[in-house]
């Protein structure tokens, strides 16, 4: 029976990790939060895969506050950068298979189609920045591991955009919506879906991946599709990435081509509509 390290096991995808863990009767997870598992420690780590004869370790621990991100450079960087460093030095010591959540964030989004593995990254803020730089230690230590961008990820777990909508919408009668940043929503469960499939597969095609649930909208559309699968009323007024000003750039488009994930590991990938959809039935 394969033994599975999953780090950050309390945001969004290690919850929906643990879910789907009581199917997968074959495979022995262990689940460590930040406070279980600093992954910023190596003694830490070193002690926890020294302890554990784990075969792969899913590193969903990440410094996730994009715009916080920008003043609190030090902490990004050591979670994003040094965390990646960390587990990937500790996988490669203990001949474990790591496989590491990234963002569509790497990307500056001036692209008119969707993104290849193989295109040229240039973040436009430090969660970006760190991200990709996660990434490069990653590659540059281990031979075998698993790298998954993933973009708008939301569950019915933790704070997300499609929980922060239908909270808005109990306490306001009108929301201005962005219209011009576009991307692939990606439900979490299904995420979690892929990532047992890579395990169970054995095909050990290590690698760079893009994984999202299929199509493109905007976070006006998307808000617009949350409210009518609730059935809730309220007005919505899209606007510009101009008329709501973050700290932190977004990427304008950030839409990801999933052909090599869907053809390596023969994934049939649900529209972001329908996941949506069936997301919402199980909140």
């Amino acid at each position: 029976m394969k033994k599975i390290l999953v780090t950050g096991s309390k945001g969004q995808l290690g919850l929906c990790l643990k879910t789907k863990s009581k199917e997968l009767n074959t495979l022995d997870f262990v689940f460590l939060d930040s406070k279980e598992l600093d992954i910023t420690n190596v003694n830490q780590i070193n002690q926890v895969f020294k302890n554990n004869n784990f075969d792969y370790c899913i590193n969903c621990a990440a410094y996730t506050a994009v715009d916080k991100a920008e003043d609190d450079n030090d902490k990004a960087y050591n979670i994003n950068v040094f965390g990646a460093r960390n587990l990937a030095q500790a996988s490669k010591k203990f001949k474990v298979i790591l496989i590491h959540i990234s963002t569509d964030f790497v990307f500056n989004g001036k692209a008119k189609k969707p993104y290849k593995e193989t295109d040229l990254t240039s973040p436009l803020g430090v969660y970006g920045a760190t991200k990709l730089k996660g990434e490069k230690e990653i590659q540059s230590i281990l031979n075998e591991y698993y790298i998954v961008r993933t973009s708008w990820l939301y569950s019915e777990f933790k704070n997300n955009f499609v929980k922060t909508m239908l909270n808005l919408a109990t306490r306001k009668t009108e929301l201005s919506i962005i219209n011009d940043q576009i991307g692939t929503p990606t439900n979490a469960n299904d995420l979690s879906d892929v990532i047992a499939k890579i395990i169970r597969s054995d095909k050990n095609k290590f690698g760079l991946y893009h994984y999202s649930n299929l199509g493109e909208t905007t976070w006006y559309e998307f808000a617009q599709k949350i409210f009518d699968l609730t059935n809730t009323k309220i007005k919505l007024t899209p606007i510009t990435t101009a008329q709501y000003v973050t700290k932190a750039l977004r990427p304008k488009y950030s839409v990801m081509d999933k052909s090599k994930i869907i053809d390596t590991f023969d994934l049939e990938i649900l529209n972001w509509s329908k996941s949506l959809e069936k997301n919402i039935t199980k909140m």
